[in-house]
């Protein structure tokens, strides 16, 4: 028995599918998303992990199947209010404004602000205190709060974000290929950060497609290919090795060994066949 047994999911997918017209985007997928838990969505290109995260953040509404937060059956009609069930978005992009300090972007769009009437302005010590401290409780000791957010590392960004979303009130936090530009110590700062919000007691959806990065922070796992699953594991189930075969593709990838195999083989037969054939064709008294 896992640890989530009897637990409601606070995001389930049960056979979502998602069509553009005649093109199957994504077709049969299910997954669960627990609180303190780290879901990872895996797969190349074209897999379908894009469909599935405009679905969760409301970007898009799914055609068939069901879509349950806490256990209830909703469909989602814009990102916002995806954001006011708590569900948080960092895309890839992280919608940030390079020239703008950590901590105007930090609470971009949703500025407080004191006094009344004309008088009214935007709380910039309360802006700069909060950033710094909640920074700090997420483990993110940045130099100067007041530094365009643009002169961040790409890790310090996505940082930035989780943090973010946590502050205002996230329960589910979907992280889009968070690591895919980042060289191995930046990647590592940010999974160090996901796993804090785990640790926050946030349900992590975690859309990637490096395995390796999956199985560090990971306790389920579900794969995709051209819009279907081809696999769903728990933690538990499934050691590296074989996450990372079934995520390369594992049979075909062995039927295409197989192939090159034969070809390699081949070659030194045709080099003889052809050796012979080229001589008989010389005329008299060559080669």
């Amino acid at each position: 028995m896992t640890r989530t047994a009897g637990r409601t999911p606070l995001v389930e997918l049960s056979g979502v599918s998602k069509h553009y017209g005649n093109v199957r985007a994504l077709e049969g997928v299910s997954l669960q998303v627990h609180a303190g838990e780290v879901t990872c969505v895996l797969g190349d290109n074209g897999a379908g992990k894009s469909t599935l995260i405009k679905i969760i953040a409301g970007l898009h509404r799914h055609d068939g199947g069901t879509l349950a937060l806490d256990g209830e059956a909703t469909r989602l009609s814009s990102p916002r209010e995806a954001l006011d069930r708590g569900i948080a978005t960092v895309h890839q992009d992280l919608a940030v404004v390079p020239l703008m300090p950590v901590w105007r972007n930090f609470f971009l769009g949703s500025e407080p602000r004191r006094g009344v009437g004309p008088f009214k302005r935007m709380d910039v010590d309360l802006m700069r205190r909060t950033t710094r401290a909640e920074l700090l409780r997420m483990g993110i000791d940045l130099r100067d709060v007041d530094q365009p957010i643009g002169t961040l590392s790409g890790g310090e960004r996505q940082c930035v974000a989780i943090a973010r979303a946590v502050y205002f009130g996230a329960k589910v936090l979907v992280l889009d290929e968070p690591t895919a530009a980042l060289g191995v110590k930046q990647s590592g700062v940010v999974l160090k950060y996901v796993a804090a919000a785990r640790d926050r007691g946030l349900g992590v959806v975690f859309i990637t497609h490096n395995p390796h990065h999956a199985y560090l922070v990971g306790d389920r796992f579900v794969l995709l290919k051209r819009g279907t699953m081809t696999g769903e594991h728990t933690r538990d189930e499934v050691a590296l090795d074989e996450l990372t075969r079934q995520m390369a593709g594992g049979a075909e990838l062995d039927g295409l060994r197989h192939e090159l195999r034969r070809a390699q083989d081949d070659e030194p037969r045709r080099a003889r066949d052809a050796g012979p054939r080229r001589s008989a064709a010389l005329p008299p008294g060559r080669g």
